[in-house]
C-alpha cells in the first residue's frame, strides 16, 4: 500500500464550478477530502491527502474540469505527519508545551502547508494550527509550539519558504506567551 504523504489543493474562482471540481476529484482517485468551502472573495477551495499518484491524478482532474476558472492547483509531497493533523485541528496541547508561540502567515493556502512541512522537520516543535484561507482574505497561518529556541529555529527555517514565492506575509515568535493565546486550544 502507497504511503498517505501528500496534499493535493485546488483553488476555483467559481463556487459552482468548485462543487462540480470536488466531484471529479473524488471520483478520479483513491484520495479522502480535508476540506471543501467557500473562502473569501467568493472562491472555493477543495484539498485532498493520499499516496502521490492518486493526489497527482486527483488535483490534475479537478483542474481540467475547472473551466476557466483556476487560480491554483498544488501537489505537495512527503509531508511530515503533524501537518495532516494541524490541518483537521485535531491537536492536543498540554500546559507544558507553552514555552512558546510561534506564527508564520502567507499570502496563500498552499505556501502555508509547505511553511509548516519545513518548520515540522527544522525543530522539534508541535504544529498545532494549520488555518488555510477561511475567513482571513485567502491567506494562510501555521501556529506552533515548543520550546523557545526550536520555535525560533523552526519560524527561521520555514519563514523563507514562503519568503522565496512572495508570499510572506509575517513571522512572529512569541516567548512565555499568556495562556490566552491558547485558550480555544486548551
Amino acid at each position: 500500500m502507497a504511503e498517505i504523504d501528500t496534499i493535493g489543493l485546488v483553488e476555483v474562482t467559481s463556487i459552482g464550478i468548485g462543487y462540480r471540481a470536488q466531484d471529479a476529484m473524488l471520483k478520479a482517485a483513491s484520495v479522502e477530502l480535508l476540506l471543501a468551502r467557500t473562502i473569501c472573495s467568493g472562491k472555493y477551495l477543495i484539498a485532498v491527502s493520499g499516496d502521490v499518484a492518486s493526489v497527482e491524478s486527483s488535483v490534475e482532474t479537478g483542474a481540467a474540469v475547472a473551466e476557466g476558472a483556476l487560480i491554483e492547483r498544488r501537489v505537495i509531497s512527503r509531508l511530515h505527519p503533524s501537518v495532516f493533523s494541524a490541518i483537521s485541528m485535531a491537536v492536543e496541547l498540554p500546559a507544558e508545551q507553552f514555552e512558546a508561540l510561534g506564527i508564520i502567515e502567507t499570502f496563500s493556502a498552499s505556501t502555508v502547508i509547505e511553511v509548516a512541512d519545513a518548520a515540522a522537520k527544522a525543530a522539534n516543535i508541535k504544529l498545532f494550527r494549520i488555518h488555510l484561507a477561511m475567513a482571513i482574505g485567502g491567506k494562510g497561518f501555521v501556529l506552533l509550539t515548543g520550546d523557545i529556541p526550536s520555535v525560533e529555529a523552526a519560524v527561521a527555517a520555514a519563514a523563507p519558504v514562503a519568503g522565496a514565492e512572495g508570499m510572506l506575509v509575517s513571522s512572529v515568535v512569541i516567548p512565555a506567551p499568556r495562556r490566552e493565546l491558547f485558550r480555544e486550544y486548551i
